[in-house]
């Protein structure tokens, strides 16, 4: 149980678990408003717990993608990893503040691209110890 605790920590299985939900996250809210819309025709805005969430898997996608970058064997992972999530951060900034800078479905595009790049990382850098992963 141990072994798969400590496995589960590392920042790229964190990152990618982080990424999927927000792709799930992103996909399930048009539903959920179109839904309650049906059935409360007063308000149909996202309420603030919900949007919270989005910065909250841009927060814990900023802290994989940290760590997985101070041991990713490959430099065009890690500048990929952080400009997918510079692209995300703008995006949902973009969302929240009404910026009309993307479209909301090109959230997608950043969120399946860091999701990608963390299984590539962790499939690729295979490491009997951290120092490898750092060359």
């Amino acid at each position: 149980m141990k072994a798969i605790t400590l496995k589960m920590m590392n920042p790229d299985y964190v990152g990618a678990l982080a990424s999927g939900l927000c792709l799930i996250h992103c996909a399930v809210t048009p539903f959920l408003f179109v839904a309650k819309a049906y059935s409360v025709t007063a308000c149909s805005a996202a309420p603030t717990w919900w949007r919270a969430v989005d910065y909250i898997f841009l927060i814990v996608s900023f802290v994989a993608i940290y760590f997985t970058s101070k041991n990713a064997s490959k430099s065009w992972v890690k500048s990929s990893l952080w400009v997918s999530w510079i692209v995300l951060a703008i995006t949902i900034l973009s969302e929240s503040f009404h910026w009309g800078l993307v479209p909301h479905a090109f959230i997608y595009v950043p969120a399946l691209a860091i999701v990608g790049l963390h299984i590539y990382n962790l499939k690729y850098c295979k490491c009997e110890n951290d120092v490898c992963c750092t060359t």
